[in-house]
């Protein structure tokens, strides 16, 4: 499976930020991408840095993006997972959405809540697994990575590809933050043996990596950071090495119930 990612500077305008991803929808459906993803928030901006609060999102024009989006994604067949805003009774949640071609939208709602998410959001309380061409896909957001608990789970349903969401920026160029959000996604590829790919904003700079890294660890492909751009890779399930088999059974042994 050909697979995707899309950085960007995310804002607090709808319209252009779904101008911005229909685009890149476009794009990587003529690449052959099937599985492409955006970061958390994508389409309506992340409270407080680019909108007020959770309450400031204009959700009718929200309804009107996403039926915009299902189109495209029923015209090109392609699968699209988009970091947004979403709204049940008063509460609002911190969401990817995946869209489906011809089927209903689904959705995961970011569980560890802290600091600016836990001012805006409620806790969700669903997996976040979905199938795709065959493929068990994890979708996870942002703080989870600084979690193991949140992809043991993953592991234990034994997904084939796990995928990060992140708005995780800084005022100024701090590389050190993003060597350690970097190391925290690899780690999680280690030690679940899984695929794992990321995806960022870009603006103001750019603290989590849009990348690709293997069940080892390694990168396969990392986008240049803070400048706009798209992923593309081509997925494949080889055989596990040596030592991806040893942390494979240990793995098995160690979440035993």
């Amino acid at each position: 499976m050909k697979i995707g990612a899309y950085q960007f500077a995310v804002t607090n305008d709808i319209a252009h930020n779904l101008d911005i991803i229909k685009t890149a929808v476009i794009k990587a459906a003529h690449e052959g991408i099937r599985l492409f993803v955006f970061p958390e928030c994508a389409l309506t901006g992340y409270p407080p840095r680019d909108i007020e609060n959770s309450s400031a999102v204009q959700f009718h024009e929200l309804t009107l993006a996403y039926e915009q989006l299902q189109n495209l994604v029923n015209q090109y067949a392609i699968y699209v997972i988009i970091g947004t805003i979403t709204r049940k009774d008063t509460k609002y949640f911190n969401s990817a959405v995946v869209f489906t071609p011809h089927q209903e939208k689904m959705f995961y709602h970011k569980r560890a809540l802290w600091g600016w998410d836990r001012d805006n959001f409620s806790i969700g309380n669903n997996k976040g697994i979905f199938e795709i061409d065959g493929l068990k896909i994890g979708v996870r957001i942002c703080f989870e990575v600084r979690f193991p608990e949140f992809f043991r789970e993953l592991y234990k349903e034994h997904t084939d590809l796990n995928i990060i969401l992140f708005y995780d920026v800084s005022d100024y160029n701090d590389a050190e933050r993003f060597e350690l959000i970097r190391a925290h996604i690899r780690t999680r590829a280690v030690e679940n043996v899984t695929y794992t790919l990321s995806v960022d904003t870009i603006g103001p700079y750019q603290t989590a990596p849009t990348a690709l890294y293997d069940k080892s660890g390694y990168p396969l492909v990392e986008l240049k950071k803070n400048e706009e751009g798209m992923l593309v890779y081509e997925l494949e399930t080889p055989e596990l090495d040596f030592g991806e088999q040893g942390r494979r059974q240990i793995s098995d042994w160690l979440t035993t119930d």
